[in-house]
């Protein structure tokens, strides 16, 4: 299914085996949606079916059998890889010039020039910025070179930023063990840019406020807070590390950051999409725990992302390959613990654990595709545990989902989503959910993120247990495979119950399902006609 697998990594974990005790399934089939979205917009309208019967069918359980998904090698990526990357090349320079004028800046200084204006009052001047060039340097050589009003070691190890640090294409910054933490001056404008080589390596990165001598912790989304860039063409590591209080509500300066330039700057500068290593370490009070965009290749592992703002993990545009293994994302105070979003395409999210978030727990959107969801442990969020909005040819495999807010799984307006041997117990609406909407009347970009008011899904295997109000509910599916699906303790009293127009159909489905053990197949009948002709 994914492009590029070809490694191996064992399930950390094995379900354990429940009793097949077979209770309620709920199919709630109403009519297709009536209100049509706009044409020539890169979306098409769901057929209209005036809720005509459908059709019960025995399906080929040949076709539906898959392998468990082959799962990416994650033993290379340990910190002593990080180090082995690190190449300590001689001749790297310190300067300290302008901020004006600068590629690696123009996000931040150019446009109406409001952005230009927050540094000018923050530094009371002319805003510079400290450059790293031509090689390898390590933090503290700032603090030997520059004057304390620009960089100061406050303490043997640590380090105060008041000016931006720059590291430049070509050149290598290194903020090591001999590191105790580096502090970035909220009251200054200090950030940090990266356009070559970053290692943040056993070591602590804060936004800090000088004035309380203390983290610079969330006040508001619009209030300035340091923040970690890395532009296009490069390579960001860290290892066994802490990032604290850093982002804000401002494009590219949302806390931890892997991104291209802009579409006019990279057209300009036709820089490589950028990637890096996030291993081992803890992001909290982020923004966005982490963001990136047109990124390739980028790991996620082992992290903790706790009681981040707006999401903890946010790949974004047209990024591809990520790994997103092992986390432990909860506490979001806002929106998802992970979440990928528009065309993030072959991408891994595996063996992580997301609980206790705002909203989802897992999240694919906007036309992101082949990525596999599996493994994952997902509970006590306050929406759903994995949610797909407008996201077709996607795997959910053995995931355990457990006593989230609303649904176990939700999709909408989402094709072809395969739900393998999954456990959904406990959610308090139903273990799986699938619906159609009509998004046409919202703020949505349809050239950029087009639509189709159709769901279908096959679910195989797995378990469904004590879901609130059904274990599968399902809006005018395209069409809907069930095989080996346990249904057990079901909270209603009313036991098994098919409503709508699948009523007349219960005694085939559970002929079907439950005596004969096969696959069953439940599409619209004017399917199966436009398949005759």
């Amino acid at each position: 299914m994914l492009r590029g697998s070809n490694m191996n990594m064992q399930r950390k974990r094995a379900s354990t085996p429940l009793k097949p005790v077979l209770f309620g399934v709920l199919l709630a089939t109403g009519a297709w949606s009536q209100a049509a979205p706009p044409q020539g917009v890169g979306q098409a309208a769901p057929p209209t079916l005036n809720a005509k019967q459908y059709s019960v069918t025995s399906a080929s359980i040949e076709a539906l059998h898959l392998d468990p998904p082959t799962l990416p090698d994650l033993s290379g990526y340990t910190p002593a890889a990080v180090e082995a990357k690190i190449q300590r090349k001689a001749g790297g320079r310190i300067a300290v010039q302008r901020m004006l004028r600068q590629d690696t800046l123009k996000d931040f200084t150019g446009g109406n020039g409001t952005r230009l204006r927050e540094w000018i009052a923050r530094q009371r001047g002319i805003p510079q910025a400290i450059f790293i060039e031509g090689g390898y340097v390590e933090l503290g050589q700032l603090a030997k070179q520059l004057p304390a009003s620009q960089f100061a070691e406050t303490a043997p190890g640590v380090y105060l930023a008041r000016l931006p640090i720059v590291v430049e294409r070509g050149a290598t910054l290194h903020i090591g063990k001999n590191v105790k933490e580096l502090r970035l001056s909220e009251e200054r404008g200090a950030f940090l840019v990266n356009d070559g080589t970053l290692f943040i390596t056993d070591t602590k990165v804060t936004g800090w406020r000088e004035a309380s001598n203390g983290p610079s912790s969330f006040r508001g989304e619009n209030v300035f807070r340091p923040f970690l860039v890395s532009w296009g063409g490069t390579e960001t590591y860290i290892s066994r590390s802490t990032l604290a209080s850093l982002g804000y509500n401002t494009s590219k300066s949302y806390g931890v950051s892997i991104t291209q330039y802009t579409p006019e700057m990279h057209k300009r500068l036709q820089r490589p999409r950028p990637s890096g290593w996030l291993i081992d370490s803890v992001f909290e009070d982020i923004y966005y725990g982490f963001y990136c965009y047109e990124a390739d290749d980028v790991v996620l592992k082992d992290n903790t992302y706790r009681d981040n703002i707006v999401y903890g993990i946010d790949p974004h545009d047209r990024s591809e390959r990520l790994i997103i293994a092992g986390n432990h994302v909860y506490g979001t105070k806002k929106k998802h613990g992970i979440i990928v979003s528009r065309e993030v395409n072959n991408s891994w999210i595996v063996n992580n654990r997301t609980h206790d978030n705002k909203l989802s727990g897992i999240v694919l959107d906007r036309n992101s595709e082949h990525n596999l969801i599996a493994y994952n442990e997902v509970f006590q969020n306050h929406s759903d545990g994995i949610t797909l909005y407008e996201s077709s040819n996607n795997l959910i495999w053995g995931n355990r989902i457990i006593n989230n807010a609303r649904h176990g799984i939700r999709l909408r307006n989402s094709l072809n989503v395969r739900i393998y041997e999954n456990l959904a117990a406990a959610n308090q609406l139903t273990g799986i959910y699938g619906h159609i909407k009509d998004l046409s009347h919202t703020d949505r970009n349809f050239k950029l993120d087009p639509f189709d008011a159709k769901v279908s899904m096959i679910v195989v295997g797995g378990q469904l247990l004590g879901n609130g109000s059904a274990p599968i509910a399902v809006d005018s599916p395209l069409s809907l495979e069930l095989y080996r699906v346990e249904m057990l303790a079901p909270t209603k009293s009313s036991g098994l119950s098919f409503t709508g127009v699948l009523g007349d159909k219960q005694q085939e489905i559970l002929d079907l399902l439950v005596r004969r053990q096969k696959a069953v197949l439940i599409d619209p009948v004017e399917t199966q006609a436009e398949l005759q002709n």
